[in-house]
């Protein structure tokens, strides 16, 4: 399993097109993607123009299919919104170590 950490800092006066592509991008990666086992979007509680993204995925073939879907690129496409680099962090996971934790559905809230 392979998962990762991802800090970006977003222009504050592009804030929403970010958040626009970000959520779009994480909704449809666990939606879509079998590989894509989590994509969690949060926001710095000290600084608010600064994201984190965590993301776990099957292996690394599951994470280079999502980097070719449309909402990876829909994500790209928004590269104008952040100030400075992305600064992604390849982490293993530890816990838990049940495959079975890893394996269940997520919640799926239900649409409005």
């Amino acid at each position: 399993m392979l998962a990762m950490w991802v800090k970006v800092r977003v222009k504050r006066e592009l804030r929403q097109r970010f958040l626009q592509a970000i959520e779009a991008d994480a909704l449809a990666s666990e939606r879509d993607e079998p590989g894509c086992l989590r994509f969690n979007v949060l926001r710095d509680a000290q600084d608010e123009d600064v994201y984190y993204f965590y993301e776990a995925y099957t292996n690394q073939a599951a994470l280079d299919a999502h980097r070719l879907t449309p909402h990876y690129a829909i994500w790209r496409a928004v590269a104008d919104t952040l100030e400075g680099p992305i600064e992604p962090t390849r982490c293993e996971t530890v816990f838990p170590t049940d495959p079975g934790y890893w394996a269940r559905p997520l919640r799926k809230e239900p649409r409005s």
